[in-house]
């Protein structure tokens, strides 16, 4: 099904992903950037400059496009500057629906997120949550895709990973993640690393599966690690030996995200919570309507682990 696909948040690193996937099945991009700063990729992209709000730059993107492929959500908030959750993932989502349907383009293909549900506790699922909601009611003829952690060498998160193995990067002395209990001992949510460039044939592929219309896939790679795990690995893939891994207690980063300014610290309250629930999915599935199975992480990463 080539065609022309309109990209919100492709300067990203899974929308980066994304548009590779595009061109190289023969696709027309046309890809929404705040700033000039996405990779026109030589000519191949046609990149408008805007936001999510302005109406003007998401017709002059949608206009003339066979479907749209919605990217666009954050991890950390910035509420002096107006970014937040509900303004990013349910607002933002509001506006590019509307262009959608305002320029009678009737393929959407969501980003969500891997522990999206009804009664999720981190303000970052609620939001996530909302915004499904809102592409579900809107008539489209939409997909939703909920991957989980997402890993991949441009990467933010496998990034600082890999400082934190080569001791760059505070705490440096040890690799850490939030634990539960009194001391941090009793463990966190299992996690279910998803390669980008799988996540990317997995946007490209729903595009081109009519039969994936009105559906949500919850999208994981096949193994399911513990947080001390991931960081092993990461630590042998990156420089050749374990590192030491410790739990900073759950209940006291919370703690410190209502006494420290936001923008003082790495982390949110939403990230602390998120860490203590399972980040997993059943791909029974994602593969029955797909037809194949993510790469697994280990050997995925250790193909990229020097560019990182």
């Amino acid at each position: 099904m080539a065609g022309k696909v309109f990209v919100t948040g492709g300067s990203g690193f899974v929308g980066s992903a994304v548009i590779d996937e595009l061109l190289t099945r023969g696709y027309d991009v046309v890809a929404l950037a705040n700033q000039r700063n996405l990779d026109a990729r030589g000519g191949a992209v046609r990149v408008v400059t805007g936001g999510l709000f302005d109406d003007r730059a998401l017709d002059e993107g949608v206009g003339g496009c066979d479907a749209v492929i919605h990217l666009v959500g954050i991890i950390m908030e910035r509420p002096r500057r107006g970014i937040t959750f509900e303004r990013i993932h349910f607002e933002g989502t509001k506006s590019v629906v509307h262009a959608t349907l305002r320029n009678g383009v009737k393929r959407y293909v969501h980003m969500s997120a891997l522990g999206v549900r009804h009664d999720a506790v981190s303000t970052y699922h609620k939001t996530k949550f909302a915004a499904e909601q809102y592409v579900r009611a809107s008539g489209l003829d939409w997909t939703i895709l909920r991957p989980g952690l997402i890993h991949g060498p441009k990467g933010d998160f496998l990034r600082m990973e890999a400082a934190w193995a080569r001791h760059k990067a505070p705490p440096f002395l040890f690799m850490p993640y939030f634990g539960a209990g009194l001391f941090g001992r009793r463990g966190a949510g299992m996690l279910q690393p998803v390669y980008v460039g799988d996540v990317a044939r997995a946007f490209v592929d729903a595009l081109e599966k009519p039969k994936t219309v009105g559906e949500v896939y919850p999208l994981g790679g096949p193994d399911c690690v513990t947080w001390p795990q991931l960081h092993r690995l990461v630590a042998e893939s990156v420089v050749g030996k374990r590192r030491r891994v410790l739990a900073i207690p759950a209940w006291y980063a919370k703690f410190v995200t209502h006494v420290a300014p936001a923008s003082l610290l790495p982390f949110n309250r939403d990230q602390v919570i998120m860490s203590q629930e399972d980040n997993t999915c059943d791909l029974a599935k994602f593969k029955d309507a797909f037809g194949w199975e993510p790469q697994p992480f280990e050997p995925t990463l250790k193909r990229y682990a020097r560019q990182l």
